[in-house]
């Protein structure tokens, strides 16, 4: 008698082990992000990986199944980003598992994370504190004509090496923690702008390749006007092109800004925190600079 086989095999239950992701390669890694839909490039993950640390999980045939990344900044803070894992792998603890490992490495940290709509559940569970909304906007890029937008006081020029570390201490006080590596490697990559008053740095925007296109950020100001300022030209480089910006500002006239040039709330996600709330990273001050616009949303 002819056994035929059955059109499907029921898996009840199947092992990972634990991976250092500087071990994968990077077509792997992209293959892995591209399967819950996310825009990396293979090139983003090794800036990623160049950048912080982190883990795989990978199965008996070494197919990466999960991810969980972080970047530490000093001695007591760290963004944790790049957790991936497939809605089922969740659903049976994946995430959990992935996200202990990464505990187990950032001991005395505070912790900061953005957060999807389908991972919230998770961190709610391991006690991550719920923060701001961030507002994920892209689109093909359009100079804005909107009126009231070139009311900024200084001059925008383009920003050079030489302006590197007023640009990491610009950062500081806009993000709340001191993260000059990153600020440096980033600066690499980027294309920057800067606006100045008297000869003084008092708002910045980079802009680097990133996914589909570009990314702007971080973007570091006061006020919106002095944002706008420092976003505007990239926009007009790449006016006609894909372009993203997260940022935490759901209105005002930054936000109709970024709408007006192209680029509307695509979707948001969540900044969760552990340890030190943001408002304990806040300098006090009236005009203190803030973070208008993120590195991205997994390096903050």
């Amino acid at each position: 008698m002819e056994l035929k086989p059955s059109g499907s095999l029921k898996i009840d239950a199947f092992s990972m082990r634990i991976g250092d992701i500087e071990g994968v390669e990077l077509d792997r890694l992209h293959a892995h992000s591209l399967s819950v839909g996310w825009p990396h490039r293979a090139e983003d993950w090794q800036f990623l990986r160049e950048s912080g640390r982190g883990f795989v999980a990978l199965d008996e045939i070494g197919r990466v199944l999960g991810s969980a990344m972080w970047f530490p900044h000093g001695d007591d803070f760290a963004t944790v980003g790049m957790v991936i894992t497939s809605p089922r792998l969740q659903t049976l603890g994946a995430g959990q598992w992935l996200m202990k490992r990464v505990f187990d490495n950032v001991v005395g940290r505070n912790l900061r994370l953005n957060a999807t709509r389908a991972a919230k559940r998770l961190y709610l569970s391991l006690d991550f504190k719920p923060e701001k909304t961030v507002y994920h906007c892209h689109g093909i890029a359009r100079a804005a004509t909107a009126a009231g937008i070139d009311r900024e006081c200084g001059e925008v020029r383009r920003l050079v090496a030489e302006h590197l570390p007023a640009i990491i201490a610009l950062d500081a006080v806009g993000f709340g923690v001191h993260r000059a590596a990153l600020v440096e490697k980033l600066f690499e990559q980027s294309v920057g702008y800067g606006l100045f008053d008297e000869g003084a740095l008092k708002a910045f925007a980079l802009c680097r390749p990133f996914g589909r296109g570009h990314v702007v950020g971080p973007v570091i100001a006061e006020r919106d006007t002095d944002a706008i300022a420092v976003v505007r030209p990239h926009i007009a480089d790449h006016s006609g092109s894909f372009l993203r910006v997260d940022t935490h500002m759901g209105s005002g006239e930054f936000a109709a800004f970024l709408a007006h040039s192209g680029m509307p709330v695509f979707d948001t996600v969540l900044t969760m925190s552990m340890g030190k709330r943001l408002v304990d990273f806040a300098v006090d001050g009236a005009a203190t600079p803030v973070t208008y616009a993120l590195a991205s949303q997994t390096l903050g």
